[in-house]
């Protein structure tokens, strides 16, 4: 997989500083506050860029949590 390096990356970014506050986010929390479409490639990526992200479903919902 081409993934794109965290400092040249918007989408990234914004998806990032989201997770960083600890808190478990759905898939369309993340794309109404962070801007995003394809939510699961930016947490694919952003784990290519070292970082731990959960994810879990609770019924039809699915939660991304970055790991501390």
């Amino acid at each position: 997989m081409n993934s794109a390096k965290l400092e040249n990356s918007g989408r990234l970014q914004r998806v990032l500083a989201l997770l960083q506050d600890g808190r478990a986010y759905t898939t369309l929390d993340i794309v109404i506050a962070a801007g995003v479409c394809a939510v699961n490639s930016c947490i694919a990526e952003l784990r290519c860029n070292g970082y731990a992200i959960t994810c879990q479903r609770e019924g039809d919902r699915w939660y991304y949590q970055l790991v501390r």
